[in-house]
């Protein structure tokens, strides 16, 4: 793919392609309980978490996102965490996005602060119009980041999705173009 994957900066941090040395960080993440409690996915083995590096690159060869890898700017080999867009609609200028954090590294505004980083690429160099911010309805802290980085509230899609035998309201954010003060 003759493409040069962004690579992102903010104060803090850099945002980063994610590469097969990060899969042991990976791992650590979706499988500690505290970050899958309201994650997608997550794994048992770090053989298994192969699938989540494949789905990354799978998004961003087959143009339906693009995933980073979150580390401290003096330390840009050490994962810990990842932010990005997935279920990218080209044709309608918009896509969802997603993150998870290394709980170590939780309440220090580090997600605010590559979130900011990325949406400011999707409305400038992805020319996205919509952003939308999946949220499980108890995740509070994942809906007040959606929040405090501009999405605003558009209604909770009631049990719409069976997770662990159980089904599970998703609260549903969106950010236009228009409103993001970058």
């Amino acid at each position: 793919m003759g493409y040069s994957f962004p690579t992102l900066h903010t104060e803090r941090f850099t945002l980063r392609r994610i590469g097969p040395a990060d899969k042991p960080r990976v791992f650590e993440g979706l499988s500690h309980p505290e970050v899958i409690r309201y994650y997608g996915v997550s794994y048992q083995t770090l053989e298994d978490t192969q699938a989540q590096l494949d789905w990354y690159d799978y998004l961003l060869e087959s143009q339906l996102g693009i995933w980073w890898g979150i580390c401290y700017a003096d330390d840009p080999d050490r994962l810990i965490g990842a932010c990005g867009f997935s279920e990218w609609h080209r044709a309608h200028n918009r896509a969802e996005i997603g993150y998870w954090l290394l709980p170590d590294h939780w309440g220090q505004g580090i997600m605010a602060e590559c979130l900011k980083a990325i949406i400011r690429y999707a409305f400038s160099d992805m020319h996205m119009h919509r952003i939308v911010a999946v949220v499980e309805s108890p995740n509070h802290h994942s809906a007040l980041l959606a929040q405090k980085s501009g999405f605003r509230y558009e209604g909770t899609h009631r049990q719409c999705e069976l997770k662990n035998g159980a089904y599970i309201d998703l609260d549903f954010y969106a950010l236009l173009r228009g409103e993001f003060a970058s």
